[in-house]
């Protein structure tokens, strides 16, 4: 049986400024839809990279008096060192200054060129600098770019455009005859809504009078490739379009993670250079929003721009995975403030996950000094103290979470156990129980359960918090040593925890975060050195 394939990317980063909080979460989001479909029982292939061309790093080296080169290799690199920071496992990282993928550029130019889909013309138009594109008079807000706040400059000039007209119908129809294109929903239905307007052909060259930093067309040495034309093509340069054997086998299986500012290079100029290229168009898009700082959108000029690095510092790389996972509704914009952090580490990590796996452990080595005593069936039965098919729920639920990117319902169906779990040994009393020798077998069936319930959490969140999974499961005595995780069909197998095991007292999961909420925990020193899994 031939093992199923899963391809994710992020966009490439543009390498104009440091990494920041958004940056972050498009690549955890990528990381955990990987590590999940790992658990599916797919092969997976996860891309991340850079994206080096055009004026706003001519403008950003300058600034640094520097080279465009030198810059981009200086910026790339801490995109490259924020990976293992935050525990991402990317199988490639890809920079547009790549030799392989300048090659693959301009192989697809030359093909959509020959076709007849590429024209030369000369053109007046509203360009932003910011954007590095040209806008129509119906996308700017009162007559100004809606990304930068400043007016287009009016620009005349000569140019090679980009047949995209000629392609508006078939994409309508592709995105309308494939609801999953586009999730969630409301990112399709904008994209549709932008299509009801004639589609204006793309033009897609700089000339090198202007701007020499970029790949020079195939067919004319005094222009330079538009920066999203070159970028886009990573997504296959990266996986050794035409022939590489990576292309063969996750190329079929492409989802593309973006944010929601840049749905429409993605929903609308990729997918058409697909179709003149005669390249399959990739699976579909997932559409996050944004992350706003306190209320209001991320600003050098405000000064909230996050830092990733020092809030993983601060709080740890899982606690840092955890909240960004759960506090985005994916799909819509998400609010990060200390307290918010502070507060979801103290009531979701400390409180219902770190003191359920301390309570519980901790009453197993008080009462039957670490051994696991197994569950007696009758007993079970009778009193109905089985959490098994609270478990299968719990791993149904995140399963189909899951699978639509829905990373906060996923996360939700856990917590929504765990809080099963809390409630069971409320209402069965464990330490009343431990007061009767008679009552023994049902404290052994409760606290089995208990435990058991344990591994299908500690399995569970492995794709959101691999450090924890693994430390809960080494102490749980079920550590895996060839791959690290468990696929969803062992964790679904009720009893692997064996009668006669032997666990220790529990350390501490998420010790409880007191103090001065004012101080900006973002720069605390973290306590311990972080270890990629």
């Amino acid at each position: 049986m031939t093992q199923k394939k899963q391809f994710f990317t992020t966009p490439i980063y543009y390498v104009n400024a440091k990494p920041h909080l958004g940056h972050a979460y498009t690549s955890i989001a990528a990381d955990v839809a990987t590590r999940f479909k790992q658990m599916d029982g797919y092969e997976t292939f996860f891309l991340t990279g850079t994206d080096e061309h055009g004026d706003k790093i001519v403008q950003a080296a300058q600034a640094q008096e520097t080279t465009p080169k030198a810059y981009a290799d200086k910026i790339s690199k801490l995109f490259q060192n924020l990976l293992p920071i935050l525990n991402v496992k990317n199988n490639h990282f890809i920079r547009t200054t790549d030799p392989d993928h300048i090659t693959v550029v301009k192989t697809i130019l030359s093909k959509i060129y020959d076709s007849g889909d590429i024209y030369f013309s000369s053109y007046e138009g509203l360009y932003c600098f910011g954007c590095e594109r040209f806008y129509q008079e119906r996308e700017l807000f009162d007559g100004k770019c809606p990304d930068h706040g400043v007016a287009p400059t009016v620009i005349k000039e000569s140019n090679y455009f980009f047949r995209m007209s000629k392609y508006q119908e078939w994409l309508i129809n592709h995105i309308k005859t494939n609801p999953d294109f586009i999730r969630p929903a409301q990112y399709r239905n904008e994209l549709l809504s932008f299509l009801k307007e004639p589609l204006e052909d793309l033009c897609i060259s700089r000339p090198k009078s202007r701007l020499t930093w970029g790949i020079t067309l195939p067919f004319d040495k005094d222009y330079v490739t538009y920066v999203w034309f070159d970028a886009l093509v990573n997504y296959v340069s990266a996986l050794g379009y035409p022939d590489g054997e990576l292309f063969k086998q996750f190329w079929p299986t492409t989802r593309h993670f973006v944010a929601k500012d840049i749905i429409k290079p993605h929903g609308i100029f990729w997918p058409i250079m697909l179709k003149a290229a005669g390249i399959p168009i990739y699976d579909g898009l997932n559409v996050h929003g944004f992350w706003n700082v306190k209320g209001s959108k991320m600003s050098k000029s405000i000064g909230n721009v996050t830092d990733p690095v020092k809030v993983t510092n601060g709080y740890g790389v899982d606690s840092f995975r955890y909240f960004l996972m759960r506090e985005m509704v994916f799909g819509l914009d998400a609010n990060f403030t200390e307290e918010t952090i502070i507060s979801r580490i103290n009531a979701d990590l400390a409180n219902d996950l770190g003191n359920l796996f301390s309570r519980i452990l901790s009453m197993n080595t008080r009462y039957f000094k670490g051994v696991v005593k197994g569950a007696d069936k009758n007993i079970e039965k009778e009193k109905k103290l089985s959490l098994s098919s609270d478990a299968s729920q719990a791993i149904d639920d995140f399963k189909k979470a899951m699978e639509l990117c829905e990373f906060n319902k996923g996360i939700g169906a856990i917590w929504q156990f765990i809080s099963i779990m809390n409630k069971y040994i409320d209402s069965n009393k464990p330490w009343a129980l431990a007061k009767e020798n008679a009552n023994i077998p049902i404290l052994e069936t409760i606290l089995y359960n208990l435990i058991e319930g344990l591994r299908v959490v500690s399995c569970l969140i492995y794709p959101i918090m691999p450090q924890t999974s693994l430390k809960m499961q080494k102490t749980l005595g079920m550590e895996k040593e060839n791959k690290g995780f468990y696929t969803l069909k062992e964790v679904s197998d009720w009893g692997q925890i064996k009668k006669g095991w032997i666990l220790p007292k529990p350390d501490s999961l998420f010790p409880r975060i007191d103090g001065d909420k004012s101080k900006p925990r973002e720069t605390a020193p973290q306590t311990k050195p972080f270890k990629p899994d």
